[in-house]
């Protein structure tokens, strides 16, 4: 720190690296002390007199400097290009303030934007099957591609095809990791971090950058997910499964819960359809969940959070977040305010027939067209 005044930012990650302290000690020392600074700075017997903070806490807060390296932290910061995004920032994801023990900071290799506040966790076994993997794929394809940012941990199995169909659809992904960002895990995984991380979302953690991944870090992992998120989609899962668990943690936190359905005689399948049975949503399709979303974020609140223009009322949330390719605003034009079959669309806009039928699949996947019978399609809005 080279002698120089703490800033807010530094005695946070400062209190972040220190041992038997957490979250919510923190927020009642800053609520009673006024700042994470002052927290570093008081008397032991000023300590002493927050909640949780006994005489052991005191002591280590009082020698700071034994237990955390700050000058340290910032250069591995500065050397890995990573950005803090801290508790209070206006980057900081607005849903995980919700929750009992929203991190102190974020450490953010990627870029954070607004529109993530609109995100759903997708989370299933690590031992997935082709069947969940292909779910996973897809699902997550479907809700990037339509303007919602997928969040999932990095894991092996369903995490990873979460989000690599994310990234196939060019939308957005965060991933939170159970460790430091020296310690990416599993390390087979850090060709599609970089993928995230240059231009598709983020890589997240809460840890300081050393820290190792052990069976504390990933439940601690696992409540960022489920909190960050609107809801919760666990694609595949077996009766006992750290899926279920941040399902709990979800529906424990006022979050939706979503599960897609598997066959009833493999046990990759039970934790899913035990949820379904307990009152989870069964899930088909990325549109059961968009419905829900334009629910919680109808047109007009969309289209004020969101990249896009557009009239209040007439610009559906998917369309407030992802642009039109030159294909899809041809085609919206040509559907104009009538029914138009297959053929008149590929007659009005010139454009071969396979790019039409895939330029209208993700237009449906926007909600902004529905497919009728006989091949006939019209405008939602």
């Amino acid at each position: 720190m080279g002698g120089g005044i703490m800033t807010e930012l530094e005695a946070l990650l400062t209190l972040n690296m220190l041992p038997k302290i957490g979250p919510v000690r923190v927020r009642r020392l800053i609520a009673q002390l006024g700042s994470a600074a002052a927290a570093l700075e008081a008397p032991a017997d000023s300590l002493r007199r927050v909640e949780g903070i006994g005489t052991e806490t005191a002591g280590i807060l009082r020698k700071w400097q034994d237990h955390a390296d700050l000058g340290g932290e910032l250069n591995r910061i500065r050397e890995m290009g990573l950005t803090v995004v801290p508790l209070g920032s206006e980057l900081y994801p607005e849903p995980l303030t919700e929750i009992h023990d929203p991190p102190l900071v974020l450490y953010v290799r990627g870029k954070l934007e607004p529109r993530d506040r609109v995100a759903i966790g997708v989370v299933g076994s690590r031992r997935a099957t082709s069947y969940g993997l292909t779910a996973a794929r897809k699902l997550s394809f479907q809700l990037a591609h339509a303007g919602v940012t997928v969040l999932s941990g990095l894991a092996r199995g369903i995490d990873t095809a979460a989000h690599e169909g994310a990234v196939a659809s060019g939308g957005r992904t965060i991933a939170v990791i159970g460790s430091g960002m020296a310690h990416l895990y599993p390390p087979e995984n850090a060709a599609l971090a970089d993928r995230i991380a240059d231009g598709r979302g983020a890589v997240v953690s809460e840890f300081p950058i050393l820290t190792e991944p052990d069976k504390q870090t990933f439940p601690q992992r696992n409540r960022i997910v489920s909190g960050w998120s609107h809801g919760i989609l666990v694609v595949e899962a077996p009766a006992w499964s750290g899926a279920l668990i941040t399902a709990n943690n979800a529906a424990d936190q006022g979050r939706s819960v979503y599960a897609v359905p598997g066959p009833i005689d493999r046990a990759s399948s039970l934790g899913c359809n035990k949820l379904i049975q307990n009152g989870a949503r069964l899930v088909l399709s990325a549109e059961d969940i968009l419905e829900d979303l334009n629910q919680l974020f109808p047109p007009s609140a969309a289209a004020a959070g969101g990249s896009g223009g557009g009239a209040s009322g007439s610009t559906p949330p998917a369309a407030a977040l992802v642009d039109l390719t030159d294909e899809e605003s041809a085609l919206w034009q040509a559907l104009g305010q009538e029914e138009r079959q297959m053929d008149e669309l590929i007659d009005a806009t010139g454009l071969a027939a396979s790019s039409v039928s895939v330029a209208l699949m993700r237009l449906e996947l926007r909600r902004l067209v529905r497919q009728l019978p006989g091949r006939r399609y019209t405008r939602l809005v």
